[in-house]
């Protein structure tokens, strides 16, 4: 039953095993393109931007373009605010307006003034961290976006007299986003727009399909919060299914054998022996960890309970892997473990700190040929 109680606790270590010892998180960056690398969610209030910008724009459709173009560009202000979900997605919510200058008549004499105002909800999407692997200190950027809003136009009445009434429509707003990074808090951004609007917004019905504006903007993007994002560590879920697989054949042999009478009169009992007087138990860690989990806690009890039967001293020898970390980390870690699991061994189970004598040996010395398998501390007694 012991050996079948240390088969399942290994292999849950396994299960909760990653392949690296001391596990840097990929903050800020990835080592493959975004659209296959797994982001940290983020919290609520991280990876938020204002975004204050100022152009031009341009209303196109109807009698403008009989007008002089230089005429026709009105000063765009531009405000937005947003998210980031992680580094390839985000939203915001973006205010165009100002003034709006269009002009009517066959021959576009007629100079109508107005205002305008376009609220909107877009989506956006940052190709070079998408296609690319994601750099939050990645000079350059260019993200596509795309929404929907309503515009609204103030009524005027013209210099010939003629009324123009306020209009309202929906819009679809369309472009793309070049980004320049400053620094840490701050991007340059080059933007240019085009909004679809219904063929009413500046009033003049011509049979056309459309009233359409073109914009462009220069802004500076100020984040807030947290500004990068974290990757995730992989994991190999076909492996995991099948060791999860083990222990639950495991479990239900257990549960079978458990049913079985506690002894057998016609077998004859035979006391357990240790071979060459030596015993060995094993405490496994999650990479870059000294804390002891749950599952362990049977290869403690039983090292207990041969030390109280056999009033036996023992050594705690901690380890590290060696894949990953610096020797000075990995021995500093390797302490941490060996002196976790004596102190357990001490106020848990009640063993004198006389029979305990601390080793540690980083990643200098690796007891298992695997790589993994060495994130451990042995307990190991000799008589």
């Amino acid at each position: 039953m012991k050996t079948k109680s240390f088969v399942l606790a290994l292999l849950s270590v396994f299960v909760l095993s990653a392949s690296a010892q001391e596990y840097q998180p990929q903050v800020g960056f990835s080592t493959e393109n975004g659209s296959k690398t797994n982001f940290k969610k983020n919290k609520a209030g991280d990876n938020w931007f204002i975004t204050l910008g100022v152009g031009g724009n341009v209303l196109f459709g109807d009698d403008n373009s009989q007008a002089d173009f230089g005429d026709r560009i009105n000063i765009a202000p531009q405000l937005s605010f947003g998210k980031w979900y992680n580094p390839y997605w985000g939203a915001r919510l973006q205010l165009n307006g100002g003034p709006m200058k269009s002009f009517v008549n066959p021959n576009g004499t007629t100079e109508l003034k107005a205002y305008w105002l376009n609220p909107h909800l877009d989506i956006m999407w940052d190709i070079t961290n998408y296609w690319a692997p994601y750099k939050e200190s990645k000079v350059f950027r260019f993200i596509p976006f795309a929404g929907i809003g309503y515009a609204v136009r103030s009524g005027k009445t013209a210099d010939n007299g003629d009324v123009y009434k306020r209009s309202e429509t929906p819009s679809i707003n369309l472009g793309a986003i070049m980004s320049f990074r400053l620094n840490k808090r701050v991007d340059l951004n080059i933007e240019g727009q085009y909004v679809l609007l219904q063929e009413h917004f500046n009033r003049v019905t011509t049979g056309h399909a459309t009233d359409r504006i073109g914009q462009v903007t220069a802004g500076l993007n100020f984040k807030l919060g947290k500004t990068d994002f974290e990757v995730l560590q992989p994991m190999d879920y076909a492996l995991l299914n099948d060791l999860n697989s083990q222990i639950n054949a495991l479990r239900a042999e257990n549960d079978e054998l458990s049913k079985r009478p506690v002894s057998c009169p016609e077998c004859e009992e035979v006391a357990p022996t240790i071979i060459n007087n030596y015993s060995e138990n094993v405490v496994y860690f999650r990479l870059n960890s000294a804390k002891i989990d749950k599952n362990q806690q049977i290869n403690i009890f039983n090292t207990a309970e041969f030390m109280k039967e056999k009033d036996a001293p023992i050594k705690v020898i901690g380890y590290a892997d060696q894949k990953t970390g610096t020797s000075t980390y990995n021995m500093s870690l390797s302490e941490k473990r060996a002196r976790a699991v004596a102190k357990e061994l001490i106020e848990k189970y009640g063993i004198s700190s006389n029979q305990i004598t601390i080793e540690w040996k980083g990643s200098d010395e690796q007891p298992y040929s695997e790589n993994n398998w060495n994130r451990v501390v042995i307990m190991r007694a000799n008589n």
